[in-house]
């Protein structure tokens, strides 16, 4: 792909167009320390770490810089990532599309306000955790059913996975979709009640919440 690579910092923020700051948070200020003075005025400085705000990039610099905040997920990595992006006033319209390009290439994203950037993680960011750990269980469920957890797995995960695409696709509420799959008086809806009453919805929520609370108080600790 006749890629150009360097280890040095300083040379690679001179000669960026967009320029990720893919580091840990707590390395930011190190970073663009190092950086600020040789970032290009025209250069696009693309963020990825919870709790890291466009205000605290834009303090770092000496000067005006062009900030898009951004929260992937690692599905990424298989072409299926969610990704948000969030420009500060100095980012065009047609600078923004050509990054969000970039990230859909590896799988969907979305602009939203920089106000909603702290329960991204909740709902995206974080969510596949959830995801896993829902799987691994459907998973224990099978195996103690008799199936072999290397076949389970295959079918727990398809079963995820298709599911998640009858609600991208067919643009249906997942409600609608849940009650499709419930015949009166069938096995789903015994499943479905087995959920309910275990607290399925409100330990989800109550998930959400704490990490929507984590991800605030990192950006309150940055500051």
């Amino acid at each position: 792909f006749d890629i150009d690579t360097s280890n040095n910092n300083k040379r690679l923020a001179s000669e960026s167009d967009i320029l990720f700051l893919a580091v840990k948070p707590y390395i930011y200020k190190e970073v663009i320390e190092e950086i600020k003075d040789y970032v290009r005025a025209d250069a696009i400085i693309i963020t990825i770490a919870a709790g890291i705000t466009i205000g605290d990039i834009e303090n770092s610099f000496d000067h005006q810089v062009k900030v898009i905040r951004t929260m992937p997920n690692t599905p990424s990595l298989v072409g299926e990532g969610m990704s948000v992006l969030c420009p500060n006033e100095f980012v065009s319209e047609e600078e923004l599309q050509e990054v969000k390009a970039i990230y859909e290439s590896f799988g969907k994203a979305e602009v939203m306000a920089e106000k909603l950037m702290d329960a991204i993680p909740a709902v995206s960011g974080s969510a596949p955790a959830y995801v896993y750990m829902f799987i691994e269980s459907m998973v224990d469920g099978a195996v103690q059913q008799g199936i072999p957890r290397g076949q389970a797995y295959k079918l727990a995960s398809q079963a995820v996975l298709g599911a998640a695409k009858m609600v991208l696709e067919t643009g249906e509420h997942p409600g609608k979709l849940k009650d499709d799959v419930c015949t009166p008086g069938g096995s789903t809806i015994e499943a479905v009640t087995a959920l309910e009453e275990a607290g399925f919805r409100s330990a989800v929520q109550s998930a959400m919440d704490a990490c929507t609370k984590r991800a605030k108080f990192l950006s309150e600790s940055n500051k």
